[in-house]
């Protein structure tokens, strides 16, 4: 089965600092795949290096089988796929809605009411503060702020960079509910995260990234069980390890 987004070889330099060497990857039609790695790996380049951000130096960035390296940003939203980036990007003197309404920016008028309202329905907290400016909004809210305006693009592919970032752990789980919730609607999604154990508990599956090179990949069961893994990304030790400390 052909990836909906596939990445072949994708290297992204800062000037002559490496960001991502011959990244490859795939995510498939409903697939939840997670890109784990310590910060500085590269995975917050990587979404930018598929969302137009960044033009990588050399690979490419296929969707549906088309090239789309170098597409405008505002073109790889229109064709399907969205970006919720970490810090959440959001306008904090406009409002909810108005949020809501530059995140319709690509949407044809006739249609953007019944968007709005799928936001509406995922984050319900959103239609009672729509008129409440975003700067006021408790951190989590404007995290569902964030995924909220991403989805009224209506995206087949959702890129999310950390969304449970400075979240108490309440509201991590409701994030990661809806997560699974938009999966479900069939929107393929591509995650990082900060908790690993996590991500891979709704992934289905991962790949490892240390300092813009790929490292470990497979089904997130596998991964949850690899070693390396375990030891770095899950605060696990090896088995053993601590028994000449008498632990």
């Amino acid at each position: 089965m052909q990836p909906t987004l596939e990445l072949e070889d994708v290297s992204v330099y800062y000037g002559k600092r490496r960001a991502l060497e011959g990244v490859s990857l795939r995510l498939g039609e409903g697939e939840i795949v997670t890109l784990l790695g310590a910060n500085g790996a590269g995975k917050s380049t990587t979404l930018r290096a598929v969302s137009g951000l960044v033009r990588p130096l050399r690979g490419r960035v296929l969707y549906d089988g088309r090239d789309i390296t170098g597409w405008a940003a505002d073109a790889i939203v229109a064709a399907g796929i969205g970006h919720v980036p970490e810090g959440r990007d959001l306008f904090p003197e406009f409002t909810v809605l108005d949020n809501l309404l530059v995140g319709g920016h690509t949407v044809a008028r006739r249609e953007l009411a019944a968007r709005l309202e799928l936001g509406f329905e995922l984050f319900p907290l959103l239609r009672e503060r729509k008129r409440q400016r975003a700067g006021t909004l408790s951190g989590g809210e404007q995290q569902m702020l964030a995924m909220a305006r991403a989805l009224v693009s209506r995206p087949r592919v959702l890129l999310l960079d950390e969304p449970s970032l400075g979240l108490a752990p309440m509201l991590t789980r409701e994030i990661f509910r809806v997560i699974r919730r938009i999966n479900e609607r069939g929107v393929s999604v591509l995650l990082v995260e900060q908790n690993a154990r996590r991500a891979l508990g709704v992934a289905d599956r991962g790949y490892v990234l240390e300092t813009g090179r790929l490292v470990v990949s497979g089904p997130s069961r596998e991964l949850l069980e690899d070693q390396r893994v375990r030891t770095a990304y899950l605060g696990l030790r090896p088995p053993g390890a601590g028994a000449d400390q008498g632990e």
